[in-house]
């Protein structure tokens, strides 16, 4: 996919992308439905963990895609993230070594409303984009002029079946054929591309992307992309082509050094402002949740284990890590660990 062959230099609070990697010298990232679910186990945690919105997704053998939003510009900590994870469980499983990826991931930025219905049908459409099923980019550019004949109907069942069924693919929820899962948005989308109680969005979701089944498929979104990096209206293409000038790499890691300082100390104040008490008081309490829940949210956003402890008082790697996992774990089922966690967010949420 020559077109995103420039890295991402841009992120920003509230970005929308479409994100993908492939397997390095083209091999398989999974071999297997085993790979496959641990795969989206951790697209899951990573939504929860650095709070992004996954709004579609596909996994192919070498491959895979999403559709992603950045509330916090985070999106290099969260791919970073995701694919460590990943590289290592996949390497450690299948006892394989040397670099499990192609690089680093490769990312578009998009304008929500001019572009994000059309980049989730592309996403979608994947699994069915092969030469067998003549979806491939030959079949469709034959039959864009006119070469290649009217899809076999026989095929086009073909690619329908797999389309609807292919089990790694936010497709089957948007189509209403699987309940929707906690960690994935489909409102969003759904909403942009048609008004109306859910069932008919979802009716004239699948028209929007079943046509292009039986139809062939229509131009690539990326026929359009400006500058290998941005896809969306004029006035967003220039918007990003202003903020790309300004920034610079040298700036990077010092800004990205700022923002973690600048959560975390936003986090304390929400604890603080939630439990009626200075950090000090509460701290080193025994029993109190408020020093686990400030390092759970932390962790939340992209921050390291070790800066972490350093932040919450100089504890060590371990004890941090260990706080981490107990909120994640008894969030839902300690009622005042509940609330405390939902106050706070709500504290972050409006200052």
């Amino acid at each position: 996919m020559g077109h995103m062959a420039r890295p991402l230099r841009i992120e920003w609070a509230g970005g929308w992308y479409h994100v993908t990697a492939r397997g390095n010298e083209r091999r398989a990232i999974f071999r297997d439905d085993v790979d496959r679910r641990h795969f989206v186990e951790l697209l899951a945690d990573m939504v929860e963990r650095f709070g992004v919105g996954l709004h579609a997704y596909v996994l192919l053998d070498n491959h895979y895609h999403l559709l992603l939003e950045t509330p916090a510009a985070n999106l290099s900590r969260a791919m970073q993230w995701l694919q460590v994870s990943h590289a290592m469980w996949f390497k450690k499983r299948h006892r394989r070594a040397g670099p499990l990826f192609q690089g680093r991931f490769h990312a578009a930025v998009l304008e929500a409303a001019t572009a994000a219905v059309e980049v989730s049908r592309y996403v979608h459409l994947n699994p069915v984009r092969r030469k067998r099923l003549g979806q491939d980019k030959v079949g469709v550019a034959r039959a864009r002029g006119g070469i290649g004949e009217r899809p076999d109907p026989r095929q086009v069942r073909e690619r329908l079946q797999r389309l609807r069924h292919y089990a790694w693919s936010s497709y089957p929820v948007y189509a209403g054929r699987k309940v929707k899962p906690v960690w994935l948005t489909t409102a969003t989308v759904l909403t942009l591309n048609g008004p109306g109680p859910v069932p008919r969005q979802q009716q004239a979701y699948r028209r929007y992307v079943e046509s292009a089944v039986r139809d062939g498929l229509a131009e690539s979104p990326w026929d359009r992309l400006e500058a290998g990096l941005a896809l969306g209206g004029r006035a967003f293409v220039d918007r990003v082509r202003r903020r790309l000038q300004r920034v610079n790499a040298r700036e990077q890691p010092m800004a990205r050094r700022l923002q973690a300082r600048a959560d975390w100390a936003g986090i304390v104040r929400a604890v603080e402002r939630a439990k009626g008490e200075s950090w000090d008081e509460f701290r080193d309490r025994h029993g109190d949740w408020g020093r686990d829940v400030a390092l759970y949210l932390g962790r939340r956003r992209g921050m390291g284990l070790r800066e972490l402890a350093v932040k919450a008082g100089g504890i060590d790697y371990g004890s941090a890590a260990s706080a981490i996992r107990r909120v994640h774990r008894l969030r839902s089922q300690n009622r005042k660990l509940a609330a405390l966690l939902q106050q706070v967010q709500r504290e972050l949420h409006n200052n």
